[in-house]
């Protein structure tokens, strides 16, 4: 195995991760009262994107667990759609992150999402697989089910080393 490229991380804002997707969270988002005040609505957050004939959204739960080491050694993309993550519950996760396109090894960005924060990947958008933080943790998935390939992998060499 080649010795891991070190990438260090930054926070994760809108602003930052905008050009891999959408940051899902109530922090600076607009919102409007519905069901008369009771409730407060922060609305389309972000959009689902489902590219292709006979494709629609649907929802799951993974359960992901934690890398240890934090050594990143596979990305992978959904060229035909968006795929959303939220965390259920209190925890942190990192998001490892290339632009869309050919996958170029030097462009992977590396963002820590904190409590309450999901993201929406667009479609094409290189990602890691789910990386929470100290312990197994669940996650709200919103993502493209239809016919065709919606997931290309490719193994990093050298592989990433998370800061």
């Amino acid at each position: 195995m080649s010795t891991p490229r070190i990438i260090e991380s930054q926070p994760l804002t809108r602003e930052a991760f905008a050009p891999f997707g959408d940051v899902i969270c109530t922090e600076g988002a607009a919102s409007f009262p519905i069901n008369a005040g009771r409730t407060e609505r922060f609305h389309a957050l972000a959009a689902v994107e489902t590219l292709g004939q006979g494709a629609d959204a649907i929802i799951s739960i993974f359960r992901g667990q934690p890398l240890e080491p934090l050594i990143v050694e596979l990305m992978e993309r959904h060229p035909q759609g968006s795929q959303a993550f939220m965390p259920l519950g209190e925890v942190a996760y990192w998001v490892v992150v290339a632009p869309a396109g050919a996958f170029d090894p030097a462009l992977i960005q590396v963002f820590r999402a904190g409590p309450g924060q999901g993201v929406n990947y667009h479609a094409g958008t290189w990602h890691a697989p789910l990386l929470p933080i100290g312990r197994d943790a669940d996650f709200l998935v919103v993502d493209r089910r239809g016919p065709g390939d919606n997931c290309d992998t490719v193994n990093l060499d050298p592989p990433v080393q998370l800061a």
